[in-house]
């Protein structure tokens, strides 16, 4: 991968006037609500989604 991945909206107001934030990595600030959030990434599931056998949501 050459570059991480941006958020391209708030998650509490879905403005997109996002900018880096000073905590540190994977930190934004929206400066229409005001708010400061950090993006993660955890790791892969170890399973993956399954489909759900009655056609619903996976799981």
């Amino acid at each position: 991968m050459s570059e991480r991945a941006a958020p391209f909206y708030c998650p509490y107001c879905g403005d997109e006037d996002l900018r880096p934030g000073e905590q540190g990595h994977g930190a934004w600030e929206c400066g229409a609500c005001n708010r400061a959030f950090q993006v993660k990434f955890l790791g892969l599931l170890a399973r993956g989604l399954q489909p759900n056998s009655t056609g619903g949501e996976p799981t």
